[in-house]
């Protein structure tokens, strides 16, 4: 079987991500980030879902690219807003992120001689983050063609966004379609200590959106005087 590592958060995309791949016949190598975020019980969640999707293994890398701060996932002295439509790029966006999850992806794909990597990257719902376009795909798919022994070998990396012109609707539908349980992700940025969703950041108000849309009853547990 060909090896492919998925980015995995825990949450629907990734989730939706890695279900796609493991269809498609590749041994799955879940890798996550703790990298001091908001919502870091997005982390015990991926380790429950790697486990119950049968992913090869599973790696969780502490990266504290939180210390820069910058974001209201990663400064408590930023509040995380309310959903609002808007051109701007949202203080929601890590500075570098998927820059430097697909870097360590990219070393631990190379050192397994794994060629394919998975990404859930979205460009329908989050066209702001600069991070989340084709051409930044496309991008770093051309570096990863120049900047690796294996690629000097002969081997080309593709790195895989199933997801990037997909409506969340589109995406749990495939999910749904795949037998994902999205009762067990997590999106929202900002659970309360019982682990129920806020119901009104950005992430909330797409995955209810979705949901909506997919006409399919959304599992996720809101706060009552939130959602």
């Amino acid at each position: 079987m060909k090896k492919a590592v998925i980015l995995f958060s825990g949450g629907l995309d990734s989730t939706t991500c890695l279900a796609l791949a493991k269809a498609e016949g590749f041994l799955c190598y879940a890798l996550s980030f703790d990298y001091s975020q908001r919502h870091a019980s997005e982390i015990h969640a991926a380790r429950l879902i790697a486990k119950k999707m049968g992913a090869k293994e599973h790696r969780v890398v502490k990266l504290d690219i939180g210390q820069f701060g910058a974001s209201a996932l990663t400064d408590q002295q930023i509040a995380v807003p309310t959903y609002t439509e808007s051109t701007d790029i949202p203080v929601t966006y890590v500075p570098g992120r998927n820059t430097v999850f697909l870097a360590v992806a990219l070393s631990f794909a190379e050192s397994i001689s794994a060629y394919d990597i998975f990404i859930g990257a979205n460009a329908v719902d989050y066209s702001q983050y600069p991070d989340c376009r084709p051409a930044f795909i496309n991008a770093f798919e051309a570096l990863a063609a120049v900047g690796t022994k294996a690629a000097t070998l002969g081997h080309s990396f593709k790195i895989h966004a199933p997801l990037l012109h997909l409506t969340k609707a589109e995406i749990i539908q495939k999910g749904m379609a795949l037998g994902v349980d999205y009762g067990l992700t997590v999106s929202c940025y900002q659970l309360d200590e019982t682990g129920a969703a806020c119901g009104h950041c950005d992430s909330c108000t797409f995955r209810k959106k979705g949901f909506k849309e997919a006409l399919i009853q959304d599992p996720t547990r809101y706060q009552s005087t939130k959602a």
